[in-house]
């Protein structure tokens, strides 16, 4: 059953007491998100192929519409304060612009030619990858970019709650979260969303891991840009580096609130010698930390 079916469960929604009604759309929730279990092989593969070419040039790119692209613009618009990844580096293909992030453009989803068309404006190229989002996996501006980006050379995801879905047919790696029905029918903000919110969070941060972003549960490549994050920054360079507050700090400033180099700071590595054992592994701090100890021994 899809999206659009009505689910016999929530027939008698309107007239359940509210705390029928929240426990049964809490368990639709619950649903949703047990649905992700089927696909944790599909979105670790997709992992895999994504990191070499986003180790390089390779930038992340969003495409959506509705819902689908609101929750899109949302997990990409969160990789640069969490992962300090570069904004120029995140795009959005989204169905009827900027404008549609506040408000619902109506038909702008059937557009295909404008889905395409964003793609070729985005200038989507080989070191790309692009991750495509639509609960029904039918949506005319989504279907058309995904495949005008995989016909450019990027690495192309898809996202559908649709089991037979066209969007799951024009990508590199489909990823079907099968939420069935909605408990209102066709309100995919509900379960469908949920999924997709989900998926998203797991794809992009465990890219972010394995590109070095993150070292034991540590967001140590985030930028210290007000108090809150400076604060964080000096208690994961205390515990990593094992120093005092004073010493954190004064390795921060040196570092200029790199944590990682703040952290090879902290551990007696010179300045330009933490500089390169990052470069020389890729900004990996484990790596990093472990050439040094060895240097050290």
């Amino acid at each position: 059953m899809g999206t659009e079916d009505i689910s016999p469960r929530y027939a008698d929604l309107d007239l359940w007491n509210d705390t029928e009604a929240l426990a049964a759309l809490f368990e639709g929730q619950l649903a949703a998100v047990a649905s992700v279990g089927a696909a944790l092989p599909a979105i670790a593969a997709a992992v895999e192929q994504a990191v070499p070419r986003l180790r390089a040039s390779g930038r992340l790119v969003y495409a959506g519409a509705g819902t689908s692209g609101r929750i899109a613009v949302q997990d990409g618009a969160e990789l640069a304060p969490t992962f300090n990844w570069p904004r120029e580096r995140v795009a959005f293909a989204m169905a009827g612009g900027e404008a549609a992030l506040l408000r619902a453009i109506e038909g702008a989803e059937d557009e295909g030619a404008s889905g395409a068309a964003r793609i070729a404006e985005i200038g989507v190229g080989g070191d790309d990858v692009v991750i495509g989002l639509a609960a029904s996996g039918e949506t005319a501006f989504t279907v058309a970019a995904l495949d005008a980006a995989r016909a450019a050379g990027a690495l192309t995801i898809g996202i559908a709650n649709t089991p037979g879905a066209r969007l799951l047919s024009v990508c590199d790696h489909p990823i079907l979260l099968d939420t069935g029905p909605e408990p209102i029918a066709g309100s995919t903000r509900l379960k469908a969303g949920t999924a997709q919110k989900v998926v998203l969070n797991l794809l992009s941060t465990l890219i972010m891991v394995r590109l070095g972003r993150v070292y034991g549960g540590l967001m140590v490549h985030m930028r210290p840009t007000n108090e809150k994050l400076r604060r964080r920054a000096e208690r994961m360079v205390m515990r990593i580096g094992a120093c005092d507050e004073h010493a954190a700090r004064a390795a921060l400033a040196q570092a200029e609130g790199d944590v990682k180099l703040a952290v090879l700071i902290a551990g007696a590595v010179e300045i330009e010698v933490a500089r390169a054992l990052l470069e020389k592994h890729d900004g990996n701090l484990r790596s990093a930390l472990r050439e040094a100890a060895q240097g050290a021994g």
